[in-house]
């Protein structure tokens, strides 16, 4: 980042935001063809899943 740009604004990740993540991550696992990618894609879909789930407990 060049010295006179403006860092974006850090916005909290919501349970919505993580489970849409998780969502969309899914369906893009659901067309791939390559299984190793199609794992990977499941296992980061289950990490904005695990957290969503940390999220509603820290609300609890």
């Amino acid at each position: 980042m060049a010295a006179s740009e403006v860092p974006a604004p850090i916005v909290p990740v919501t349970f919505e935001m993580a489970l849409d993540n998780a969502a969309r991550i899914l369906r893009n696992a659901e067309l791939e063809t390559n299984l190793p990618v199609m794992e990977r894609l499941e296992r980061l879909a289950d990490s904005w899943i695990a957290l969503a789930r940390t999220i509603t407990e820290a609300g609890s």
